[in-house]
Order: C-alpha cells, then structure tokens, then sequence
C-alpha cells in the first residue's frame, strides 16, 4: 500500500558544493536524427527540441551513416525520407541553436568522401561542423560473428578500422584542423568487449586504442542496458560510471599525456525496454547527468522518431516500445499512437534537465542514502545551487531532507520543479521555507536554492566613506542608520 505525503519516508541527501564534477559541456544534451524521419526538419520539432535544451544532433542515424552517401543524399538498402538532406537538416541545427554531431560513412564511404564533406560543410557552408564520427557500431561488422553494421572492407578486423580511422582523420584535418575526430569503441561489460577475434592478438578497444590514441579527440561509446522492465533498465544505470571509467583507463593506457585531450561521448543511449513509458523519462534524467558526472561530454538520444513496435500498459500508461522522443503517429494492429510529434516521457525527463543546469555550469557531488531516490546537483554560474531528485519508487512517496557543504542557502522558499503522476509538461510547484521538499512516487523534482546572503555588520551599516586621508590617519564614517547616529571612526 502506497504511503501518504505525511507518511511518507525521509531521505538523507547530501550535496558538496566544494567538490566539483566538471562543467556542463555546451554539448552535452544531444538527440539522434535519422534519414527515414520525414518529420526531422519539422518547425515543431525544433522548437519541442529548443524548449528541451537540445545542444546537439546527431546525423544521419545510426548504421545509416555507414550506407549514406551525402553528395547525392542516397543510403543504398535503406529508405530515405523526404526533406532529410544535409542542408535541410542543417536548417534545423541553425535555426534551435545547436550544432551536428555527423557520422562519417565508414562502411561503404572513403576517406576522400568524408573530406568531401567535411569542405562542403565548413568551408563551402561555412556551417561550423565540430564533431565527426568514424562510423558507428562497426564492431558489428561481422567480425565476432553478429552483424547488423555495413562495412564494404574486406578486412572487418579492429585492426582495419584503426588504420582505416588515420586516414580519415588525415584527409579530413588537411580540410579543416579545427574539426574533432572520434574512434568507435566497444562499452565495456557489453557484447563484444573483452572478446578476441579470429586472427586478433586483443580485442576491439585495445587493438583501436593503440593505434589512433595520437589522432582522435574523443572515443565513442553506446549504452542500451534493457533488462526485463524499464525499472530494471533504471536500475542497471548503476553500472554506467564503472563502464566510463574503463573507458578513461584505457584511453590513459595508450594516450599518456594526451589522454586529457581526448573527450568521451555517448551517441546512442536508451533502456531498450517499455522506451514511451514514465519510469523510462526517469532513466532519461538519470543516464545523462550520471554519463556527464563521470566524465563524458555529450550525450545523445536514440531517438526523435522511431515507430511503435508493441503495445502494453505501464504505470497506467500506453506503452509501444517505440525509441523515439516523439510520437511517429503510427499503430500496432487497431492501437495506434498519439498525434505525430507528441512527447513521450522520456522527452520530458530530458526537458527536466532545463531546470537543473545549462551549458557553462558546474557539476558538483551528491548522494542519498536510498536506493529508490537518485541526486544529481549543479552550482550554476548565477550563484544558486539546483539539485535534481529523481524518486525511482512506483508506490511510495518520500521526503528530502537536504544539506549542503560548501554553500550556505538562504532560509527563503526555494524554487521547485517536478514531473511526476498527473503532470502534463516540467511545472513549478509550490515550495515552503523549511519544509523538506515531498518526492511523489516516479517523479523527478528539481529544487534551486539561492546562496545566503550575510548581513551587514552591527554598527557599518551601508557602505562607508573615508575622508581626512593624512601621511598616518585617515577618518571613515558611515551614514546615520534610520532611528541612530551615524557612525565615525578615526584611526592611526
């Protein structure tokens, strides 16, 4: 039986504002395009992306950048919508404010293709393309025996792809130095890491690592944790900074002294499991602040509209395992979605992330003391400290009750936020001074405290004025309070 508000268990939260986690990237809140979306460029799309503070779009969708060819916009074996060119896409990215993150076509393309494109792009267009992808899964080449991931070479080893990637990197540099290189790697604890293929003296990340270590700017990794349920897949967000910091240790074992140049994103994140549902917005808010606290500068979503697969209920809910953010307006026998662009909850855990910090703020440590309740906090650059809550419980309720090291709130009401049961978009609700905040069940609730501010001393009031300046003395003084004297001092 689910608890009321009154009764509801207290969590001890902790946040360190003197320990920080690294600044928010102006890349770090990223979704994925992809070209058989006839609704990517959609003026609502942009805007429902610009509301949810969307920095980065990735381009042109997963295994399709290794089957597009850019110059005559044609993916051979795949379905390309309408209105999806480069340049269309690109409206989109100028018109919310973003920038692309572009997968370079690995599998069928050529390094002098991907150059191609890189001069088309930055200096033709002028459009400022920063970051490149070699490829995307191209261990699922075929080499450990799955394959999904289009690769024309007839070498499919890691050790192909790492020298393959110099060249890439070589030809699309001489174009334009400021653009940022990055190498496919496998995510540690996930299929196929750790395994060595036929003719392989070591497996995927090894093998690449000690090859381009000296070329790229950033690695590449995927994380789809499914699980039986979309509260396992939240569950399984555990893992996540372990898997990260495997990444760091290996990219310092071949890097050296380089390692700090050389960035980690998640380009592709989702549960992989009940994707529309709320506990699956909560996964969103949870997966991108943990990903970003632990060293990765951009995450992106998969993604902006994908298609319903199946129909069940969850949290009351209809659910279609559908990956997208919003709605592709499609069916599932007589079940069909909402309106085509509709958000799903995931959309909303993102667009709560608006509420907790933007791109130049600072990350700092928090913790509580249950597992059912998630922190994340952020000491933003206007002073005030935000810190997300995000209550994994379906049936229970709990309160929060907050400290603060290294940073004193004032005692005034804080500003807060929620998504939760009932909500139809991110809302401010009510807060009272000294009351601990109530976390709803499957909710996730953002409070912003402002610094406290200390006052003036018993005796100075206001600012004080300093007359009779001598070699040896000096005569400061302070105006008269409202119902006292003023103040005077002279000093030797």
């Amino acid at each position: 039986m689910a608890t009321t508000a009154d009764e509801a268990s207290t969590v001890e939260v902790s946040v360190n504002a003197g320990v920080g986690l690294g600044t928010i990237d102006e890349a770090a809140f990223g979704v994925n395009h992809a070209l058989w979306d006839s609704h990517m460029n959609d003026p609502e799309v942009t805007g429902l992306l610009g509301e949810a503070g969307v920095g980065v779009m990735r381009y042109p969708g997963g295994s399709y950048g290794d089957i597009y060819h850019w110059k005559d916009h044609t993916a051979p074996g795949g379905y390309v919508a309408p209105h999806t060119t480069f340049d269309e896409f690109m409206s989109s990215v100028r018109t919310s404010g973003s920038q692309p993150m572009i997968i370079a076509n690995y599998g069928t393309g050529t390094p002098q293709e991907a150059a191609d494109w890189v001069r088309y792009a930055n200096v033709t267009r002028s459009y400022g393309a920063k970051y490149w992808e070699i490829g995307n899964e191209i261990y699922g080449n075929g080499h450990y025996g799955s394959g999904w991931e289009a690769d024309e070479h007839p070498d499919k080893s890691p050790r192909e792809y790492a020298r393959n990637v110099l060249s890439y990197a070589e030809a699309m540099k001489a174009v334009d130095p400021t653009i940022k290189i990055g190498a496919v790697l496998t995510t540690p604890g996930d299929w196929p890491d750790g395994i060595v293929g036929a003719g392989d003296s070591a497996d995927w990340n090894h093998t690449v690592l000690s090859t381009v270590a000296g070329a790229i700017d950033f690695a590449i990794v995927h994380s789809y944790p499914g699980g039986a349920n979309a509260d396992e897949a939240l569950d399984r967000t555990a893992r996540l900074p372990g898997q990260l910091r495997e990444v760091r240790r290996q990219i310092d074992r071949y890097a050296g002294q380089r390692s700090s140049k050389i960035g980690i994103a998640l380009t592709e994140v989702n549960s992989n499991v009940q994707m529309n549902s709320r506990p699956n917005g909560l996964f969103a808010a949870d997966t991108y602040m943990t990903a970003l606290e632990n060293g990765v500068f951009n995450v992106d979503w998969w993604n902006v509209h994908n298609g319903p697969t199946k129909v069940e209920t969850v949290d009351g809910d209809t659910d279609f395992n559908d990956f997208g953010l919003l709605s592709s307006g499609g069916c599932v026998d007589d079940v069909c979605q909402p309106a085509v662009n509709t958000p799903f909850h995931p959309y909303f855990g993102i667009k709560s992330l608006t509420k907790l910090g933007r791109p130049g703020d600072t990350m700092v440590a928090s913790s509580t003391d249950s597992d059912q309740v998630s922190a994340h906090a952020v000491h933003r650059a206007d002073g005030t400290v935000s810190v997300m809550l995000i209550n994994k419980d379906p049936l229970n309720s709990h309160t929060a009750d907050i400290s603060y090291a290294g940073y004193t709130p004032t005692a005034q009401a804080p500003v807060m936020h929620r998504y939760g049961r009932g909500d139809t978009d991110v809302t401010r609700v009510a807060a009272t001074a000294g009351r601990d905040p109530v976390l709803p069940p499957y909710s996730i609730t953002t409070i912003t405290v402002a610094p406290h501010a200390a006052a003036a001393s018993v005796g100075a009031p206001g600012s004080p004025k300093t007359t009779a300046v001598g070699s040896s003395t000096a005569t400061v003084s302070w105006a008269a309070p409202a119902n006292g004297k003023a103040v005077r001092y002279e000093g030797v």
